[in-house]
């Protein structure tokens, strides 16, 4: 098999694999696509996939972490310049369940149609909890407990919305203003 990499090593490969993985996800059901697939359309053997991801799971786990990171960094650009951090956070979730059903590979997680891996790995992955954690965080000062715990229940909210949405975004709008902001937001700004 030749050197499909050779100029380019490390992080090239892991997103050239997590790039074919994300075309699958496109097109059918992540529990029913194999890592032999994922290495045919990545262009590379098995057994250098596996040098990558030690199995499906990892694979699937460092996928999300990497969308999850992307779609941080396009929220916050989002959101940028927003001082009000009731608005913040309205915004912020807003823009996350727009972005998740835009995106084809991110939505196909959410499916009822399907296994809930999408809520599954949302209420495991220590980034997910982590980047959520930072913009809690950001609204005003808390403590680090109360931190933790509004980021998970913002975790929690925006699962269940993707996997149950409101009937338009005016509605799910109007849900996170009534029942997340007054929980989330830091006390001196409810």
């Amino acid at each position: 098999m030749p050197d499909w990499l050779a100029p380019h090593r490390g992080e090239v490969a892991a997103d050239r694999i997590l790039d074919a993985a994300e075309q699958l996800y496109t097109q059918r059901d992540q529990a029913s696509i194999g890592m032999n697939e994922i290495a045919r359309a990545a262009g590379c053997s098995r057994a250098t996939l596996y040098r990558y991801f030690e199995n499906r799971e990892a694979l699937r786990t460092a996928y999300v972490h990497r969308e999850t990171r992307r779609l941080a960094r396009a929220i916050a650009d989002e959101i940028d310049g927003i001082e009000d951090p009731r608005v913040r956070l309205v915004a912020s979730m807003s823009a996350t369940l727009r972005m998740v059903r835009e995106s084809p590979a991110l939505s196909s997680w959410f499916a009822l149609s399907r296994p809930p891996l999408g809520g599954e790995l949302a209420g495991h992955s220590e980034v997910i909890t982590a980047l959520a954690a930072a913009f809690v965080g950001s609204l005003g000062p808390e403590e680090p407990a109360a931190v933790q715990r509004r980021a998970r229940w913002v975790v929690r909210v925006l699962t269940s919305l993707l996997m149950f949405p409101g009937h338009d975004e005016a509605d799910e709008r109007a849900m996170i203003e009534e029942f997340v902001v007054p929980i989330v937001a830091p006390v001196g700004a409810r």
